[in-house]
């Protein structure tokens, strides 16, 4: 069976499908063909043509944007969409260069090129190599769930980052003058400056401008390509006008002829730390976009798709358009959707269109020669621009103020030091508020509410019933090094707070997922003060992994073996019982 599973039926959910034994298991894409419909096949090729009026162009915009010729971007179409067509789990994502990646790309390429097209090509491509190696071993190792562990606050102002990135990098093409690229922020003023020199070139701002005022504009008319009628209106008029020799307009040229070839990328030995931080950025990116619009197709159409093979089928797209001459890749949020709205049943789709953009290189290499830089970067921009998030910022704003601020730290952090350092320090934020969950968790000492079951929190209760020498505490957190310390102080707070001498303390660690080596240490510590003060320290409700772990780091010969009960309520009745407290639940 595929990865992908079918609508689920009723009194069922989409779930992962049964794995396909041996070696088909990671290729799903004949699993596909072994259970293809014909009527499906009018469909695919129709979506896969239409699909290639966009893939040209905006493959082309891509790879100038991050730094190489704009052929590249056509190779990095190709090859990647055959391989994901194999490895691939969504029967509807279209992968090629996007502009998530070109500021990634363009961080490294551009200051290590110095300028030579073929260097950059080859710095750019293993880094797609990079990746690619990155994403199947995390899939191999089933590490799926890795891109989650950057939350969306953080996501939002990082994406944020690079779409005004991507914007200034492409703002000096469509004004007609060139500068050299020192950072975002760097790069900005620069660009000021240069307007009010008046460098700017009349007519290629002209064709710019209005090359996005169109695609803006027909965005709101998803019937009509906004894309492709830019582009080929601005490539007409600048062909039919001469405006490349007559007005000095910047175009694309002739493209080579041909298809890509096999070539290892040769890169120098001082390049590769900055590459590879570059790739691992890549995969990192790539991934986390990918999987989030697979899973938003996969919920439409309401079935499952592996994560795992997910990222192994980005990553042999990858390492595939890293070795056939290409750029970093990933999914598309504006190809993907002309896929589907075209009738696309399977990624037999992507296949005509890697074919069809393969027939113009071969047959028809000089039909986009006329075609303007400054319209190109119109494309770039327009995408970025799509790439914004507002709306789940203000969301964020009125709902949880602090994780706000966490996005546009991370936000400032890229549009200051860059993509890479920038993706580093969403890292880093990351790792803090994690940790900071975890540091500084909730807890509580519970009581009986008169007509609710259970123990519950005084501070949501206050007139909760206590039980004479006897605490409850709740733990609501996995005890680790971070919050060992914080754990033994509150217990010990609360005995000095308790309003009568305490013979016992419970935990109700249901919440507690796991323990380590230091936070066992602490507990016994703090069973060796509670002892020496008369109180014993007892746990209700924890899990059996939990408690393999108190033996195996040997605190039951230390804290005793008959420490534990099942439910907070019969460590309660046992403490009465033993203590002849009248006191009733």
């Amino acid at each position: 069976m595929n990865n992908e599973t079918r609508s689920p039926d009723p009194g069922r959910v989409a779930a992962p499908a049964a794995i396909e034994a041996g070696w088909q298991r990671w290729l799903p894409g004949l699993q596909t063909l072994a259970h293809y419909q014909r009527a499906w096949l009018p469909n695919d090729l129709a979506a896969g043509l239409v699909l290639t009026t966009l893939l040209v162009p905006v493959g082309i915009a891509y790879a100038v944007a991050s730094g190489v010729p704009g052929i590249y971007g056509l190779y990095a179409t190709i090859i990647p969409l055959l391989v994901y067509a194999l490895f691939g789990p969504s029967r509807i994502l279209v992968l090629g260069p996007y502009s998530s990646l070109a500021a990634v790309s363009l961080a490294v390429v551009l200051p290590l090129s110095h300028g030579d097209p073929a260097r950059a090509i080859a710095l750019a491509s293993m880094m797609a190599v990079v990746s690619g190696v990155v994403c199947i071993l995390a899939g191999v190792l089933r590490l799926g769930f890795i891109t989650e562990l950057l939350s969306k606050p953080i996501r939002y102002g990082y994406m944020n980052g690079i779409a005004l990135t991507v914007l200034i990098s492409q703002l000096p093409k469509v004004f007609g003058f060139s500068i050299d690229s020192d950072g975002p922020a760097t790069d900005l003023l620069q660009i000021f400056k240069a307007i009010i020199d008046g460098l700017t070139h009349g007519m290629t701002f002209i064709i710019g401008a209005a090359t996005l005022l169109v695609i803006l504009v027909l965005k709101r008319y998803p019937r009509f390509p906004g894309i492709l009628l830019a582009v080929v209106g601005a490539t007409v008029i600048v062909g039919l006008f001469g405006l490349d020799e007559r007005a000095g307009v910047n175009v694309l040229g002739a493209l080579p002829q041909g298809l890509p070839v096999f070539s290892f990328p040769h890169i120098d030995y001082a390049d590769i730390q900055t590459v590879i931080i570059g790739g691992f950025a890549v995969a990192l990116v790539s991934f986390a976009d990918t999987s989030v619009l697979s899973r938003t197709y996969a919920a439409r159409t309401h079935t499952y798709v592996d994560p795992n093979q997910e990222m192994i089928g980005l990553g042999a797209a990858n390492l595939a358009a890293g070795f056939f001459q290409g750029i970093p890749i990933s999914s598309s949020s504006s190809r993907t959707p002309v896929a589907e709205a075209a009738g696309s049943r399977t990624q037999l789709t992507g296949v005509v269109g890697a074919l069809a953009v393969t027939a113009l290189l071969v047959f028809a290499p000089d039909l986009l020669q006329y075609l303007p830089s400054s319209a190109l970067a119109a494309v770039v921009i327009a995408s970025a621009i799509g790439l914004f998030e507002f709306s789940d910022l203000r969301r964020i704003y009125r709902l949880q103020r602090w994780e706000f601020w966490l996005s546009i730290v991370c936000f400032v952090g890229v549009a200051v030091l860059g993509a890479i350092p920038g993706i580093g320090l969403a890292i880093v934020i990351a790792v803090i508020e994690f940790l900071w969950d975890g540091w500084r968790p909730h807890f509580a000492v519970l009581g009986r509410v008169d007509g609710i079951r259970g123990y519950h929190d005084l501070k949501r209760y206050p007139n909760a019933r206590l039980i004479p020498g006897l605490v409850l505490f709740r733990w609501d957190a996995p005890l680790f090094f971070a919050n060992a310390e914080l754990f033994q102080d509150r217990i010990l707070q609360s005995v000095n707070q308790s309003p009568t001498p305490v013979r016992r303390i419970v935990v109700a660690a249901e919440p507690v997922t796991s323990v380590d080596l230091t936070s066992a240490d602490v507990i016994a510590e703090l069973a060796e003060k509670l002892r020496y003060a008369g109180i014993e320290l007892h746990f209700a409700e924890m899990k059996d992994p939990v408690k393999d772990k108190f033996k195996r780091f040997e605190l039951l010969d230390k804290l005793g073996r008959d420490i534990f009960y099942p439910t907070v309520g019969a460590a309660v009745d046992d403490y009465l019982a033993r203590y002849t407290v009248d006191w009733k639940p």
